[in-house]
């Protein structure tokens, strides 16, 4: 099989399995709160079950993953070590993070955004630590372990946009609240089904999807000019951190297709994430420039 097929396959694997499995924790932890042990899963919904069915199984299927494709060293999916990853991973925090933040100031003065009375702290402490933890994890897995692996069988254009792609559906494998009041061994399927139907609306389509996937792009762009993975992980933190605070600390209106629920879907934000590309191009001819 060549790698992409295997990739296919794992794929494939880790959604049927985590459907299977998430009707499993649900009842378990309704069975441990019944009988007052960890009582705070009694509030998460069978979605929420699903979600950590699907990282579980992917965690789990990924090292005979890794056997199975033969891969012994980073050089094997391309990546170097970066001498420079510091700077690279500010780089890259500020390259997403100064476009999205002007335009949040922006809408603030128009009042377009409504600044809150209160800051909700506990939350800038939590949007804090995911945008920390969340691209170290998802750079990892998309721009290092996927994209490198596509790269061993297909040009470098085509494998971005697969990993693009792939970037950009799974973040929409999230069923509407509450799709399965009643959880049965089919629930798992359920939600795969619901996750898929949100692709029912274009609106959403284009002001979300579209995003994403531009999003992901500029990460795999990144990734391939640098060789390494420190200036994506910087760009995937910056874009979580502003968008994060900036929807926490006020209240906004749904303006679609041109902005959605967040500072990172709709065609601002779009138009957004393509001056931070233009930035990273100019900054890394810059860096080249200088060593040469």
């Amino acid at each position: 099989m060549k790698d992409a097929a295997k990739l296919s396959a794992y794929f494939v694997a880790v959604v049927l399995v985590g459907a299977i499995l998430a009707p499993l924790l649900f009842w378990t932890a309704q069975v441990l709160a019944a009988h007052g042990i960890l009582t705070f899963l009694a509030h998460y919904n069978f979605e929420s079950f699903f979600h950590r069915a699907l990282l579980i199984t992917a965690l789990v299927f990924l090292w005979p993953l890794l056997r199975f494709l033969h891969l012994r060293s980073f050089r094997d999916l391309q990546l170097e070590r970066n001498p420079h990853r510091v700077r690279d991973v500010i780089a890259g925090l500020l390259l997403s993070s100064l476009p999205l933040a002007c335009a949040g100031v922006v809408l603030i003065l128009a009042k377009v955004f409504l600044l809150k009375t209160a800051i909700p702290w506990t939350s800038v402490s939590m949007i804090t630590a995911a945008a920390a933890v969340v691209p170290l994890i998802e750079e990892t897995f998309f721009r290092g372990l996927l994209l490198g692996i596509l790269l061993r069988d297909l040009r470098a254009l085509m494998a971005t946009f697969l990993t693009s792609f792939l970037f950009a559906i799974v973040h929409f494998l999230k069923a509407p609240e509450r799709t399965n009041e009643v959880v049965s061994w089919y629930s798992g399927l359920k939600s795969i089904g619901h996750s898929f139907g949100q692709f029912a609306d274009p609106i959403m389509v284009l002001a979300a999807f579209t995003t994403l996937f531009l999003i992901g792009w500029i990460l795999a762009d990144a990734r391939l000019r640098t060789r390494s993975l420190w200036m994506p992980i910087g760009l995937h933190s910056g874009w979580i951190f502003v968008s994060g605070i900036v929807g926490k600390m006020t209240k906004r209106p749904e303006i679609l297709p041109w902005l959605g629920r967040n500072l990172l879907i709709g065609l601002i934000p779009l138009g957004l994430a393509s001056i931070s590309w233009a930035l990273i191009f100019v900054w890394l001819r810059y860096e080249d420039r200088k060593i040469a």
